[in-house]
């Protein structure tokens, strides 16, 4: 498609999306970079991660435009530290710092950063750079938020939450009996990663796969879950107002 029927197309799109119900809180499974990267030709899979990374800023843009305030982006998973090689993975953080750094941290940044994962799993450089980023935008004034989970997986995520809440109810002399016995769904959300944050209302997930791959598997309990065939490299804002567009047509059913 021409860049300008594209850009008509967009435009299109987006008056469509304005008019129906937007998600306040969109999850991004950024997936399929190392593939593109073979698509293109690169002789380094891995140079589809630089790419990838640097696409998360134009992303937020997308989302702004559309008053989105609410982001979490699924950077890097456990599973990803534990079965890449570490040459890969060394790759990636460094990636990850710099984008973090270049992209989310600038004096006029719009978006105020939140972590999601184990950041004591990860480099000390790199740990080091997300907490700075958190630090450096939290007098953010904009509202607009984007969690980055690195190092995340959302059953270590629970078994964490569970474990916190535990000791907590032990300093305040619960019995273990007692947390069992009066333990809710409310009791677990405010020491999730997201606490204070919307759960997920649209899911997007590049490249093809559908499934979630342990992202968000709590919040995401009545998440609208969108599949997007395009590489997240490749992933166009027509791609992602058609995602929108999906959503708005659906008929939400919270557990029905």
């Amino acid at each position: 498609m021409p860049d300008l029927l594209r850009a008509l197309y967009a435009r299109r799109l987006r008056q469509q999306v304005m008019v129906g119900p937007l998600p306040r809180h969109v999850g991004l499974i950024m997936d399929g970079n190392r593939r593109w990267a073979r698509q293109m030709g690169m002789a380094n899979p891995s140079l589809g991660h630089k790419v990838g990374a640097e696409h998360v800023e134009e992303v937020l843009s997308w989302c702004e435009a559309l008053g989105i305030r609410h982001i979490t982006v699924f950077l890097c998973s456990t599973e990803n530290l534990q079965r890449r090689d570490d040459a890969e993975v060394a790759y990636l953080m460094r990636l990850i710092e710099q984008v973090v750094a270049d992209r989310l941290t600038r004096p006029d940044a719009r978006w105020q950063v939140h972590l999601a994962g184990m950041t004591d799993a990860l480099p000390d450089s790199t740990a080091r750079a997300l907490k700075e980023a958190v630090e450096a935008t939290r007098t953010c004034t904009t509202g607009a938020h984007v969690t980055l989970a690195v190092g995340y997986g959302g059953r270590q995520e629970v078994v964490e939450a569970v474990r916190e809440l535990m000791y907590a109810r032990a300093e305040a002399g619960a019995s273990l009996t007692d947390v069992a016995d009066t333990l809710t769904v409310d009791d677990i959300a405010p020491h999730l990663y997201t606490a204070g944050q919307p759960d997920p209302d649209l899911v997007i997930r590049t490249s093809g796969e559908q499934r979630l791959s342990n992202f968000l598997l709590w919040q995401s309990a009545y998440s609208e879950l969108y599949f997007c065939e395009a590489y997240w490299p490749a992933f166009r804002e027509v791609d992602f107002l058609r995602a929108v567009r999906s959503f708005a047509a659906r008929q939400r059913r919270y557990g029905g």
